[in-house]
């Protein structure tokens, strides 16, 4: 992420399209220099050279603001423009002495908006400074006003800016932290989705591997169900990649007793999924799916059971235990979606043996 005085950041700022509204309301200032300039006795054609540059610095100023939001894509025309309107104050100067300091006021409020923050706190730190110095060195202290007027309006505007500037950085940290958060969602998924398939499917060509001698038409059934299992598994991909995916319960209980009695484990699975509250149903499906993926996979186990209710879950095998494989990353998936639904996820040995995975709300 770009740190707040970087151009490319400042590129895309709302007030590089509109800053010229702000900036309209501080041609109000110019009075001092105009007014100034009237009141001097002066050769005709010399107030009018002045009044013009006056004008002049006006016009760049305004020019300035209107075109910041291209500034960007050349980083010198913001100094450049920056450098003309300084070269403009010249005039006034010569005409009207130290009230042409109520120029610098723009000269403050275009570097805020056209230069990184740092280097705009220096520049108008450097206008405050001269004007401090040459107002006391002419013996004008009265004319101080100026250097106020300039360091208030510079704070004001520079405090615009740097909320705003704030305010992109938060909003690009919270693209970036979606964008984070929704590619975890895309792995768990396509984690929980083929390890549970892949499993079932192994599971099915070991069955029918042992049956392909014995009895050619079961050997010949498992295979079908491999290529439908397959099948589905693509489909389910490309909906969780798709963000579409949403596991049903009733589906996965359904699913569980299948895996489980194609591994040769003796299962004990509910058929209703309408015990359990509808706010849980979908958590507890991923849970579910994961839990039994990872008796057929590790636990050795010959029997499992599962048990619901309205605001639990509970998955035991009598196999080894869970130091057997240790906690999988799909568990660690599942315990997030149950902490992200408001419930805990527990991990451990089963009273007599094997594994106890427990979802409670």
């Amino acid at each position: 992420m770009s740190a707040p005085d970087d151009e490319s950041t400042l590129s895309t700022a709302p007030w590089t399209k509109f800053s010229w509204l702000l900036a309209t309301p501080w041609l109000a200032f110019l009075a001092f220099p105009v007014v100034g300039t009237l009141r001097q006795p002066l050769p005709v054609p010399v107030q009018v050279g002045a009044l013009t540059a006056i004008a002049a610095f006006a016009g760049v100023y305004l020019y300035a603001f209107i075109t910041n939001a291209r500034t960007w894509d050349r980083p010198w025309r913001g100094r450049i423009l920056l450098l003309v309107l300084a070269v403009l104050t010249v005039p006034a100067f010569l005409t009207v002495g130290v009230d042409a300091f109520g120029m610098f006021t723009f000269l403050g409020v275009y570097a805020v908006f056209s230069q990184p923050l740092r280097r705009a706190a220096w520049i108008a730190a450097g206008l405050v400074a001269l004007v401090v110095v040459t107002v006391l060195l002419a013996g004008a202290p009265d004319r101080l006003f100026y250097a106020v007027i300039t360091a208030g309006t510079v704070v004001f505007v520079g405090l615009i800016r740097w909320i705003d500037s704030r305010q992109e950085q938060r909003d690009v940290l919270e693209r970036q932290l979606t964008l984070t958060a929704e590619r975890e969602r895309v792995a768990r998924d396509v984690h929980d989705v083929l390890g549970h398939s892949l499993t079932v499917v192994t599971v099915k060509a070991e069955l029918a591997e042992r049956l392909v001698d014995v009895d050619p038409d079961a050997a010949k059934a498992e295979l079908a169900a491999i290529r439908s299992l397959t099948r589905e598994a693509l489909g389910e991909v490309r909906a969780t990649v798709a963000g579409l995916r949403v596991a049903r319960l009733a589906d996965e209980l359904a699913s569980a007793r299948d895996a489980l009695t194609d591994a040769g484990i003796a299962a004990q699975v509910p058929e209703d999924a309408s015990v359990v509250d509808p706010r849980h149903r979908i958590v507890l499906a991923w849970v579910l799916r994961e839990a039994v993926t990872n008796v057929v996979r590790h636990s050795q186990a010959r029997r499992c059971e599962v048990t619901l209710s309205a605001h639990s879950l509970l998955v035991a095998d009598d196999g080894v235990g869970p130091g057997g494989a240790g906690e999988s990353g799909g568990l660690r998936g599942a315990r997030e979606r149950v902490a992200d639904a408001g419930g805990t996820l527990t991990v451990g040995p089963g009273e007599t043996g094997g594994t106890r995975v427990e979802v409670h709300w």
